[in-house]
């Protein structure tokens, strides 16, 4: 309302709207900025370094590249290295008003870097905003972040996302406590137990840089022995990172160095922690205040301040190969952080995986085994039990568990509770004619039939029930299980110890530790509670299910469940038994009689170098529609040496069944190719299935294909 409709008269009153008018018309003529926040239109630009360069969150790799904008002189102070962004993004070169690019939407990224000037010869957008003043990107992260895009075919966004947690303003606005000062060096402790155990302390504590593949003996010292050789690093004044493959493993690290170090000398990085506690943990790393840092696989890429020691512990876990793109691996993050840094590097299991041994082999670690002396008092007494001696076992036959396991499992209740590890959970998740051994499938849609209880018999893909079947094959009505699961596996040896109690542990419950009375723990590969002071006995049931599987690690794999599970148990002097019902001429059942996980990864090394798999060739596969894969691989500039093995079809997903990740959609046909080549090619096998693939995206010309550098399960 202007001041000339209003009424006359004299007073305060009156005058009000006519000054107010006269204000607004003041505020249009003034030269200032208008809409800030969105354009900075008019705005002066930074006196000194007025470009910002900028990394956006745009994952698709033909935008995998810095980009510059102008930093408005408000902007200044807060627009320094490190910081989190708003900027705007695909406005294009024709929206360009008074020297400015405008449009677009806004996008977060982190800036990397002020500049002078700009390599674009175009006029520049203007940030929109900083987030936060926190420098929360460090260069030695941008560093990593790019070799590790670089060595997985990847973008550098797609890492970045990986490797800075998610801003969480309450716990970025507390302040961090002030670093302590180093503990003094621990004591070798239980690292006596291995001839160069104390020394590798020895060579951390004094500023050293080991490499080391530790082949752990069995029992519960080794989350003490890691924290010992974390206490010794931190004593020479540098930091620390311990990567496990689960929470219960972090929690038990955690434990052992808050045993002895105390309270606020290390970080826990876990998804359990919740987003306020682990970035407020991850921002006390990243500011200096705490240099040991123990977690799960997204902790791989913790800013610790000074790294002096990298430790994977059990890297032949699958959870340590990351689901999100560009799907890297702990273990080749933390040797790259290990070279970058120049710091020293422990890969630790009780078991040991064909990479590890190559790590060895190449000379790039040293083996840190105890004698075989220790080894043979530590490990348990193994037992077999093959396909002859069930054939024979009358008390097999009825309940599936032959003679020697009912005897172990008696003896070893005496004195302590005994576990049984089971492939499956449920009660018979796969069964199978009685009489022809055929699996049993739907009528509908040909998936397998189980039994989620007792009673019911449906389809695992579909769902439907089935009330009256037969085998397609023989005719018969009978059905058995092929593999039993845990639950039913419980129930059968409830009836048989009707008054000792059994507790099963799983996916959908984990049991974390057990007390050390009597009882039977059935439990899943890889959910096998802690007893406390040992296992009496364990049994390793339907062994050949998992050596059977069609994979090349299937061997490797199926050791690795068994000696983790079975260096639970007490020690030979102890009594410690284990029985293993698979056929004791394999080479992975040999290796778990002998407890000689190093050979067998050798014996496996060797093969995979005279067929040419890795980890002694670096291969690659790209999965997606037939001639979405034929495309891509026919205009890739692979290097000579690559060699295409395939495509093959991949299974197709039907209805109903469970997708995993990676899995085609429904009903749809898909095929994977793996390219691979000799060691010493694997980054221009990256860089140019990189290259093809920034080209087919940026073309828009096809659908996308799936990359994956060394993937892990390759068939």
């Amino acid at each position: 309302m202007s001041s000339e409709n209003e009424p006359q008269g004299e007073g305060p009153d009156h005058r009000a709207p006519e000054q107010l008018a006269l204000i607004r018309e003041t505020v249009r003529k003034a030269k200032v900025p208008r809409a800030k926040p969105r354009t900075w239109r008019g705005a002066a630009l930074a006196g000194e370094l007025p470009v910002a360069r900028v990394v956006v969150n745009k994952g698709v790799l033909h935008l995998d590249q810095f980009f510059d904008y102008a930093v408005p002189e408000e902007l200044d102070a807060d627009a320094q290295p490190g910081v989190r962004v708003r900027v705007r993004f695909g406005a294009g070169s024709r929206n360009v008003r008074d020297g400015r690019r405008e449009g677009g939407g806004l996008i977060d990224g982190f800036l990397v870097e002020r500049r002078a000037e700009s390599d674009y010869a175009g006029p520049l957008a203007a940030l929109a905003g900083v987030v936060s003043p926190e420098r929360v990107l460090s260069p030695d992260m941008l560093a990593l972040a790019r070799a590790v895009a670089d060595r997985y075919a990847g973008s550098l966004a797609d890492v970045l996302q990986l490797a800075v947690p998610p801003r969480n303003a309450r716990a970025e606005s507390k302040p961090s406590p002030p670093p302590p000062p180093p503990p003094a060096p621990p004591e070798p402790g239980t690292w006596q137990r291995y001839p160069q155990g104390p020394a590798f302390l020895r060579a951390l504590g004094t500023g050293g840089a080991p490499r080391a593949v530790w082949t752990a003996l069995p029992g519960p010292h080794w989350a003490e022995e890691i924290a010992r050789a974390v206490a010794a690093t931190l004593a020479s004044g540098r930091g620390a990172l311990v990567v496990v493959p689960d929470g219960r493993s972090a929690g038990r690290v955690d434990g052992a160095l808050t045993a002895l170090l105390g309270e606020g000398r290390h970080a826990l990085l876990t998804a359990d922690s919740g987003p306020e506690r682990r970035y407020r943990q991850w921002l006390a790393v990243r500011r200096g205040a705490v240099r040991a840092v123990v977690g799960t696989r997204a902790a791989m890429f913790a800013p610790v301040e000074n790294l002096g020691l990298v430790v994977v512990w059990e890297d032949g876990d699958s959870s340590h190969s990351d689901d999100n793109a560009p799907f890297p691996h702990v273990r080749e993050v933390l040797e790259l952080r290990a070279t970058h840094d120049a710091c020293g590097f422990l890969l630790g299991s009780t078991s040991c995986t064909v990479e590890a041994a190559q790590l060895v082999e190449s000379g790039w670690a040293a083996p840190l085994v105890a004698e075989r002396a220790v080894v043979r008092a530590a490990a348990p007494l193994v037992r077999t039990v093959g396909d002859g001696e069930l054939a024979r076992d009358e008390a097999a036959r009825a309940a599936r568990l032959p003679s020697l396991a009912w005897q172990a499992v008696r003896e070893g209740l005496k004195s302590g509770p005994v576990l049984v590890q089971v492939p499956r959970r449920g009660y018979a998740p796969r069964l199978a004619c009685a009489r022809c051994r055929e699996p049993a499938r739907c009528r509908r849609c040909s998936g397998p039939l189980q039994a989620p209880d007792e009673r019911e018999l449906t389809c695992a893909w579909c769902g439907t029930a089935e009330g009256d079947w037969h085998c397609a094959e023989c005719g018969g009505a009978r059905l058995r299980a092929q593999i039993v699961g845990a639950r039913r596996t419980a129930e059968e040896l409830g009836r048989a110890f009707p008054a000792v109690p059994v507790r099963t542990s799983g996916r959908d419950h984990v049991l974390d530790q057990v007390p050390g009375q009597p009882a039977l723990v059935v439990s899943t590969p890889g959910a096998e509670p802690v007893a406390e002071g040992g296992y009496a006995a364990a049994l390793l049931l339907d062994g050949w299910a998992m050596l059977s599987r069609p994979d090349i690690r299937a061997g490797e794999e199926a050791l690795r469940r068994w000696i983790t599970a079975a260096a639970l148990v007490r020690g030979q002097d102890e009594g410690g038994t284990v029985v293993v019902v698979a056929e004791p001429t394999l080479r992975p059942v040999q290796a778990l009689v002998r407890w000689d996980p190093v050979g067998h990864a050798l014996r496996e090394l060797a093969e995979r170098a005279e067929l040419g798999f890795p980890p002694v060739s670096r291969m690659a596969e790209a999965i997606g529609r037939p001639e979405a894969v034929a495309a891509f691989l026919g205009a890739a500039q692979l290097p000579p040496e690559a060699q295409v093995l395939g495509p093959v079809p991949l299974p197709v997903t039907d209805p109903g069944r469970p997708r995993r990740p990676g899995d085609p959609p429904v009903g749809e046909q898909w095929e994977r190719a793996l390219v691979r080549v000799p060691p010493g090619r694997g980054a221009a096998l990256a860089a140019a299935l990189k290259a093809a693939q920034a080209a087919r995206l940026a073309r828009g010309g096809g659908e996308a294909v799936r990359l994956r550098i060394d993937p892990p399960d390759i068939g």
